[in-house]
């Protein structure tokens, strides 16, 4: 099978019939192979029935269905885990990513070599102050801590190599980071291409300014992993082991000078009104907790159970 495409959504009723149509078009145009899974995340409308309607209509439309909302994170992985397509399109429903992008996107991967292909929605639709300033923000901070030089990382129009998404691990809201949890993963052919951002036709944005905040802090959780993720050890350890030395060693020298002082006959003060000596012990403290968060770090990742992270209702042609 040349394609998958997963789509996740949540709420596209009005949507979803004219983007089946749309992608059918450009399938049977350049005579691909293909499968179109779309993940209804939790709608209160009528996308589910249309969905299944589909499948009628059209045995490439598959469907995953949640009991509620999980997120698009949660979705794309139930997504990927069920792709057969050579090459995995992932795409929004909400019309604002062309179809019309798929041939170059899977002649990059197939011709190109890349591991993967990220969308960049160079000219956007959306509000300046409310998405596009905050967009810029976060994608150049995104740059700068990652490595990977992408100039949208939102976007959700992405072609990868199958192997890619089957060794991705995507979790709580780390759909925005995939080109990042690829390059860990040792994927580094990572490529871009400027698509056509069209202006939303159905319905409203599903994501406001909390997800800017949000995305900033994955981006420090995904650092944070990449570096240390496997050995936490490595870090709360010896964050711990220095802090309690330092503090025991400055504990040690207020003694001796205690004692030295007290030898000499100089006038000293007491121990416990020497404020350096509260230093000492809270640093001593802080450093024998951290060590102690390293090693239950190391003890839960050898003895942590793969959760399933979300439930699914119903499945069509899967």
């Amino acid at each position: 099978m040349n394609l998958s495409i997963i789509i996740p959504l949540l709420n596209e009723q009005d949507s979803l019939p004219e983007l089946h149509s749309w992608l059918v078009k450009v399938m049977t145009a350049n005579n691909y192979s293909y499968e179109v899974i779309f993940i209804d995340d939790g709608s209160t409308d009528n996308s589910w029935q249309i969905i299944e309607q589909l499948s009628v209509k059209d045995s490439n439309v598959k469907g995953i269905r949640f009991f509620r909302n999980y997120g698009k994170s949660q979705a794309l992985h139930a997504g990927f885990a069920k792709a057969q397509g050579d090459v995995v399109i992932t795409m929004d429903a909400d019309l604002q990513d062309s179809p019309d992008e798929i041939p170059e996107l899977f002649s990059m991967i197939t011709n190109g070599n890349y591991d993967l292909v990220s969308g960049w929605k160079k000219k956007r639709y959306d509000s300046v102050v409310a998405k596009n300033l905050p967009s810029k923000l976060f994608n150049w901070a995104a740059r700068k801590t990652s490595g990977v030089k992408l100039n949208d990382f939102n976007c959700g129009l992405k072609a990868y190599k199958n192997i890619v998404v089957k060794n991705v691990e995507v979790s709580g809201e780390m759909h925005r980071y995939i080109p990042v949890l690829a390059k860990n993963a040792g994927f580094g052919n990572i490529g871009e291409k400027v698509v056509i951002h069209q202006a939303r036709k159905y319905g409203s944005s599903k994501f406001g300014m909390s997800r800017f905040i949000n995305g900033f802090l994955d981006l420090i959780t995904i650092w944070f992993l990449s570096k240390f993720g496997k050995r936490p050890m490595h870090l709360f350890g010896a964050l711990g082991v220095i802090m309690f030395l330092i503090g025991f060693l400055s504990a040690g020298y207020i003694g001796v000078m205690k004692l030295y002082k007290i030898y000499s006959h100089e006038t000293a003060i007491l121990v416990t009104n020497n404020p350096w000596f509260y230093i000492a012990l809270t640093t001593m403290i802080i450093g024998t907790q951290l060590f102690l968060a390293g090693f239950l770090g190391e003890i839960i990742l050898r003895t942590k159970n793969n959760e399933e992270r979300y439930k699914i209702s119903k499945e069509i042609n899967l």
